[in-house]
């Protein structure tokens, strides 16, 4: 299957994992935040950076409850995304700088407003969050822009990916889905890399995870098993503020992640062929490898036994694997004890 990054990116001309650094909300509602995760991100080797477009009055209420009250600055949850809206013109600076720094732009839109936004200033690829993918009048009205789609998976049963894949075929979108547990952080338990292989199958689609772990072994583990996307939360430091941070990897942590797939990548893209690479390691093996030594000073016509003999490097003599060949040999020529046996010391066709 030809990997999801090539629709996403200008110069993938080779399968590789589309790596995702998800900002979300760690940004806080700063623009000047925004602006430093985009430079921050650019410099690990990760391919995409992601942000979310709220729109308080179009995806929300002021009776929304809080998932978790973690903000001593807002009073409601309405309120909190208020705080994390950024006008037109900023989301424009935004996909600007990220376009400059080669980074692929990506928000998720939570409203009909937002995707009019996004698709406004220029967006390429639209991924969906887990909680909009039963949002059916938005999900269409994404795959009407004939752009590729990433949809998350987190809070979805098969019926309703079902659907969701369904709506994106029919519009020929590229798609690719993302195996995600919707936990904070998540445990290794219910990451479901098995999900990854299963969605391939089942839908015939790019597939790969998004992923909530705060750790780097998730992602490393999804390239491994061939995923075509891995997404992770990104925080700057683990002592940010914010609701995403205990499942976001650090910056720096990222790039371990980032320079980690790629490796794998090239592993697995050169499958190794056992019998060139011993060909290969001939001349190390004389060196590391054992030859057969004298145990003791033994006098020629002496029949070797087992423990006249000791295995030392180098291994340029006669190599210990062919200790059956030595043992009932009978001497031609005196050795001295400490020698390495040569084939000349011993008489040819004698007794064994």
């Amino acid at each position: 299957m030809t990997g999801f990054r090539q629709f996403c990116i200008d110069d993938a001309s080779e399968k590789r994992c589309l790596i995702i650094a998800e900002v979300a909300q760690s940004h806080d509602g700063s623009l000047g935040q925004a602006h430093a995760f985009i430079d921050a991100v650019a410099k690990t080797g990760a391919d995409a950076i992601k942000f979310q477009t709220h729109l308080a009055s179009a995806e929300s209420s002021p009776q929304e409850p809080w998932r978790v009250k973690f903000s001593p600055q807002d009073d409601t949850r309405y309120e909190y995304w208020q705080r994390m809206e950024f006008s037109k013109e900023q989301w424009i600076g935004l996909k600007r700088h990220a376009d400059e720094c080669g980074l692929l732009f990506l928000s998720s839109p939570f409203s009909d407003e937002a995707v009019d936004l996004l698709t406004e200033i220029g967006m390429t690829v639209w991924k969906v969050a887990s909680g909009e993918v039963g949002n059916e009048p938005m999900l269409e009205k994404i795959a009407r822009t004939g752009q590729p789609i990433i949809l998350s998976s987190g809070l979805s049963d098969w019926n309703e990916l079902d659907c969701a894949v369904s709506t994106v075929k029919a519009g020929g979108n590229p798609l690719a889905v993302l195996q995600c547990t919707t936990a904070y952080p998540c445990p290794a338990e219910k990451i479901g890399l098995n999900m990854i292989g299963e969605i391939r199958s089942r839908f015939g689609c790019a597939s790969g995870l998004s992923d909530h772990s705060g750790k780097i072994f998730a992602g490393l583990a999804a390239g491994a098993l061939g995923a075509d996307v891995v997404e992770v939360h990104v925080c700057m430091s683990r002592e940010m503020f914010g609701p995403d941070v205990p499942a976001s990897i650090t910056t720096k942590e990222l790039r371990q992640l980032a320079a980690g797939i790629r490796e794998i990548e090239t592993m697995i893209s050169n499958p190794v062929d056992k019998q060139t690479a011993a060909k290969e390691a001939a001349d190390l093996k004389s060196i590391f490898g054992k030859s057969i030594f004298a145990a003791a000073a033994l006098p020629a016509g002496t029949v070797v036994k087992r423990e006249h003999l000791k295995f030392k490097k180098p291994g340029n003599g006669i190599s210990s694997s062919n200790v059956a060949i030595v043992v009932g040999s009978k001497l031609r020529t005196d050795i001295s004890a400490g020698e390495m046996f040569h084939l000349d010391h011993f008489q040819i066709n004698s007794g064994q």
